[in-house]
């Protein structure tokens, strides 16, 4: 750090991430090589607490960890979120793929990594099913096409219609009419 130049949160993440991989590394003997892979914040991620891409091309994975999550969950639950992603890492970097299947599975127990992170955000959009049988349900943050266009979509278990909520009012549409008209009159809460 030179004069006048100052740590941001996403230094401090970067910084933390990195030393507790190195441990990892060391502790639990999982290969990942550490000089082939990135380091990134996200200021915007809202779902995901981190995400591991894959070059192919430079051979190189990269680690992309939520700066919000960071905010909201403790030290040791973030932690978590690192080793998940070194599994990630570890696959790419030795298989030139990854999942959550089997081999994630095996690994990230060994590394006491969650297999799924918690969500750290209150989702925007609830979809619910309409069936009265169906209990189906799925949570979004962004106004995707589902949202948007809910009567050109399905449920994702018995492929009825559903209805969408918007979160905060408890407004509900299931056209993409109602979307415009429940995003017109909430105007400024949207």
């Amino acid at each position: 750090m030179t004069d006048g130049e100052e740590l941001t949160l996403a230094d401090e993440i970067v910084a933390r991430a990195r030393i507790h991989a190195r441990e990892v590394v060391d502790e639990y003997d999982i290969a990942v090589d550490l000089a082939a892979l990135e380091w990134e914040v996200s200021a915007r991620a809202r779902r995901r607490a981190g995400v591991c891409r894959w070059d192919a091309d430079r051979e190189v994975a990269t680690i992309t960890l939520a700066r919000r999550a960071y905010e909201r969950y403790d030290w040791s639950e973030f932690a978590g979120v690192v080793r998940h992603e070194l599994v990630h890492a570890w696959e790419f970097q030795r298989f030139g793929e990854s999942g959550h299947g089997d081999r994630f599975r095996e690994r990230a127990a060994t590394l006491e990594a969650p297999r799924y992170c918690e969500a750290f955000a209150e989702p925007r959009y609830v979809l619910r099913c309409l069936a009265a049988d169906c209990d189906w349900r799925a949570t979004r943050h962004r106004a995707s096409k589902p949202v948007k266009s809910p009567d050109r979509y399905r449920c994702g278990a018995c492929g009825g219609t559903y209805e969408v909520e918007h979160a905060d009012s408890g407004r509900t549409w299931t056209t993409a009419s109602g979307y415009g008209g429940a995003k017109a009159a909430l105007g400024d809460s949207w």
